[in-house]
């Protein structure tokens, strides 16, 4: 995918949010709607997106990569929550809690599996399914603990029934056998996949339409934004650069570490009395800068990776 096909990816999910940032204003959609969208997303799309993503034909070779990509994600969850605990010790306590969170948890759920899928394709989208474990497993360990204290026993349920771990599991036993599956269900899981883009944009337009822009442009949550969408991944492609990954990994890896602060910031922060307002500020100010830092991250990328090829699905063709 070249620049210009990228800042069309952009613009497609900036017109999206903006549909979710009108319905919302005009009541179309309001709270309960949106957690009804939201649920659909994680319960059906994104699993079926995910699955989809295991069933591609794909070599069993990616395992290798897949591996590395798993190690990675792990790395940078790890560096993300020792930035959190070193970075925000001077804030107050309901703000220090959502920035930690908003630290180690980003949306690369909801935005990351389309934006990678649409740069990198369908092997791209597989290895953006296996970077999201160390993530989920995080967000209800460490994530969580910045609000309250997580039992154990709650992580590992809240893991097991979790239904994109479920479909990176069910996707990962079927890839070997892929003609396993009936034509009738692949074709309805293919359906399902393509409403994830669409529906996860508008969902967060619809609640960054509930912030006020004017209050957010704080020392602080600018500072957020730096480290979450350049800061991380900058660390993330410079480790990978070294280490010797592969364009397509490093890649992934680098786009997915610099999404925005997941929308769960908000939604936690109201739940355990932290300062669910600042919440919702980081979140709109990093979802909107990630549209220009997205593009940004894309373009040194391709100057980094020009002159090489990825060997995939037997043909090897070029980045940019």
């Amino acid at each position: 995918m070249n620049l210009s096909a990228v800042i069309n990816l952009q613009l497609v999910m900036f017109a999206l949010f903006i549909c979710g940032f009108i319905l919302t204003r005009k009541g179309v959609i309001n709270s309960e709607r949106r957690k009804g969208m939201s649920d659909l997303l994680i319960d059906l799309f994104l699993p079926a997106n995910i699955i989809c993503a295991f069933l591609t034909g794909i070599s069993r070779d990616v395992f290798a990569e897949a591996f590395q990509v798993l190690v990675i994600a792990l790395g940078i969850q790890i560096i993300s929550y020792l930035l959190g605990l070193v970075l925000y010790r001077k804030e107050v306590n309901g703000r220090r809690m959502v920035l930690r969170y908003a630290t180690i948890c980003s949306n690369a759920g909801f935005m990351g599996n389309p934006v990678v899928e649409g740069i990198y394709g369908s092997q791209g989208l597989l290895y953006a399914s296996v970077y999201l474990i160390p993530l989920r497993i995080f967000m209800w360990s460490a994530g969580l603990s910045c609000f309250t204290v997580a039992s154990p026993k709650d992580i590992v349920k809240k893991l097991v029934h979790h239904p994109c771990i479920i479909a990176v599991v069910i996707g990962m036993a079927l890839m070997p056998f892929p003609d396993v599956v009936p034509s009738f269900l692949l074709q309805t899981m293919q359906s399902c996949s393509k409403c994830v883009l669409p529906v996860s944009m508008i969902v967060i337009g619809s609640i960054l339409s509930e912030a006020d822009i004017r209050k957010m442009l704080k020392g602080s949550t600018l500072f957020y934004c730096v480290v979450r969408l350049l800061g991380i991944p900058a660390v993330t492609m410079v480790v990978c650069r070294l280490l010797g990954m592969g364009a397509l990994v490093t890649g992934g890896c680098t786009i997915l570490a610099g999404m925005p602060a997941g929308s769960t910031t908000a939604i936690l922060a109201e739940k355990y009395d932290g300062d669910a307002k600042y919440a919702s500020e980081c979140v709109f100010l990093s979802t909107v800068l990630s549209l220009f830092t997205m593009p940004l991250l894309y373009i040194i990328l391709a100057e980094m990776y020009a002159r090489d090829f990825i060997f995939m699905n037997h043909n090897y063709y070029r980045i940019v």
